[in-house]
Order: structure tokens, then C-alpha cells, then sequence
């Protein structure tokens, strides 16, 4: 197809095909689909908008128009889905100008936060409404994670297989694709992600009881279909019993995370056992953390150096 010719073509059917030519097989399937939430919002907002006609004060009205319904940060998301493609059409001469440049992001005032994690007094009230029967149940399954900070589909594709309790770890090198109705194992989020994590010798025991029986092969918390909001249901009902903050299983993480680094246990060492790809992902997560932990030692240093005489 000519340049003229694509220019033609209109704005989201021209995002539809480069998200087809380069994202499709490159990136992970709950990435694609967010590409493909960005096209379905973008032939909602600017069905007739033809690419040459894209320009900086169309596209920043699209952004506004789009932010009118979701949060700055969702805003700046789909901003850069769609930066990508623009970047592209700009570079194979089909845009005579970057419309990006100078771009202004909005977004709606965000919702009321909830908690992202626990500190240690609201884990233990939460461990002791836990329900920990001889049978493999959700509980179990929110000790694990508080323990490990494994993700939800890491930890939901775990098998007997996965547990070495000789050495006391478990190996994480798949997930479970939980969004689709018959379930099935997925790849990592990247490399980083394929880890062996250390656990504690009262956790090994307790599963080392609950899986004996089970086929090595099987995912040990799956029966049938899992949805999120089934495990995150049964832990606000978990939280209410406890009367702490209600959190979802993915603040679970979060908290697993917050007790180490209030324990002292190095940033590298966390990003690790998280599966991150770098510190600076770990960094930027827990940035609120750590620069409470930095204030404590500056006192502990100001401390020290008061008694040097």
C-alpha cells in the first residue's frame, strides 16, 4: 500500500494492523489484550478520524475525551500504547509531524486508595482467622502467598512437583492462565519471573502433609474455574473477621514485601523473591518504604556519631 494511500486509512484500523504486525507473538497474551482495549476505546472515541488528518490538537483531544472516564495513570497508559504506533507512523513518512510532542495528560480525580499492605500486627490478626483445614482450601492459599509473594497466577500454578522440601523451596517457572474458562500453564512474566524461593521449615512441613497424596503433575488449588474475585471475596471477609484493612490478594505481595524490607532484608534480595526484572522496579514499588527506612537509619547514624568524642 502506498504512503498516500495508508494515509488514508482510519486512525484505529491503522493501530489495529501495527499492533497486529508487532505486538501479536511478541508480547504476553494479557499485554496483547490491553493493546486491544486501547483500539476498542480509540474506534469509540475518533471513529472517523483518518491518520492524516492526526495532528497535535486532535490527538490531545482524544486524550481528554478519554480521560473525562478514567484516572491520570490509565490516561498516561493508553497514551503510550498509542505513542508507539505514532512513533512508527512517523518514521515511515505516513505523519509529516510528531503530534505527540508537548501532549498534556489528565485524568478524573482518582478513587479513595485502598490499602496496598499489611504491617506485621495486622498480618497476625489476619493468619489467625485463617481456616486451615487438612484439605487444600483459599486460606491455604492466602498463608502461601503472605509467605512467598508469589503473584496469584504463579502461585495458582503450583504443583507437587514444584516443592523441594529437602532444601525447603519452591520453583517458580510458570503461571496459570486463570482469565480463560479452561484454565491452563503460561510462561513467566519475563525471566526474572523463573525463580526458587525459600521457604520456612513450618510452611514446608504444612504443605509437605497437604500434597502427598496429589498427582505431581496437577495444580494443587485448582478444582475448577478461579477468578480473582473469588479469593479476594473470601480474604475481605478474612480482614472484616480481623478488623484490619481490607485488601485484595494482590496486596498480599505488597505486604510480603513491606515486612522484609522493615526487617532489613536487602532491596536486591526482595527483588529476587519477587521475580522482578531489576532493583529499580522493587525501588519504585516501594519507594514510600524505603525512604522511611532511609529517615530510621539517618537517626540511627545522626545517633551514632553524637557519641564519637
Amino acid at each position: 500500500m502506498k504512503t498516500k494511500k495508508r494515509n488514508e486509512q482510519l486512525f484505529h484500523n491503522y493501530f489495529k494492523e501495527w499492533v497486529s504486525l508487532y505486538k501479536v507473538g511478541a508480547v504476553r497474551e494479557v499485554t496483547l489484550q490491553k493493546y486491544r482495549m486501547t483500539e476498542q476505546k480509540l474506534r469509540e472515541l475518533v471513529p472517523d478520524l483518518k491518520l492524516r488528518e492526526l495532528d497535535r490538537y486532535s490527538y490531545q483531544q482524544i486524550l481528554n475525551d478519554y480521560a473525562l472516564t478514567h484516572e491520570k495513570q490509565t490516561t498516561m497508559d493508553f497514551h503510550h500504547h498509542l505513542k508507539g504506533s505514532i512513533f512508527d507512523a512517523v518514521d515511515e513518512g505516513l505523519l509529516q509531524q510528531n503530534p505527540t510532542r508537548k501532549v498534556v495528560i489528565k485524568g478524573k480525580v482518582p478513587r479513595a486508595k485502598k490499602a496496598k499492605f499489611l504491617n506485621q500486627f495486622e498480618v497476625q490478626r489476619l493468619l489467625r482467622e485463617l481456616d486451615l483445614s487438612n484439605d487444600i482450601n483459599w486460606d491455604w492459599f492466602i498463608l502461601l502467598v503472605i509467605k512467598t509473594g508469589l503473584r496469584f497466577s504463579e502461585a495458582l500454578a503450583l504443583t507437587p512437583a514444584d516443592f523441594d522440601f529437602s532444601i525447603q523451596k519452591i520453583v517458580i517457572s510458570k503461571t496459570w492462565d486463570y482469565k480463560k474458562a479452561n484454565g491452563s500453564f503460561q510462561p513467566t512474566k519475563n525471566e526474572s519471573s523463573n525463580r526458587k524461593i525459600q521457604i520456612d521449615w513450618q510452611l514446608a512441613m504444612q504443605f509437605s502433609q497437604l500434597i502427598k497424596s496429589k498427582e505431581q503433575d496437577k495444580p494443587i488449588f485448582i478444582k475448577n474455574r478461579v477468578f480473582n474475585s473469588t479469593i479476594n471475596n473470601r480474604l475481605k471477609t478474612l480482614c472484616l473477621q480481623a478488623d484490619i484493612p481490607i485488601i485484595t490478594v494482590h496486596s498480599l505481595r505488597h505486604t510480603h514485601a513491606s515486612l522484609l524490607l522493615f526487617a532489613g532484608v536487602s532491596i536486591a534480595s526482595v527483588a529476587n523473591r519477587l521475580g522482578h526484572s531489576s532493583m529499580t522496579t522493587t525501588q519504585e514499588t516501594y519507594l514510600h518504604i524505603i525512604q522511611e527506612l532511609e529517615n530510621q537509619d539517618n537517626d540511627k547514624i545522626i545517633r551514632h556519631l553524637s557519641m564519637l568524642m
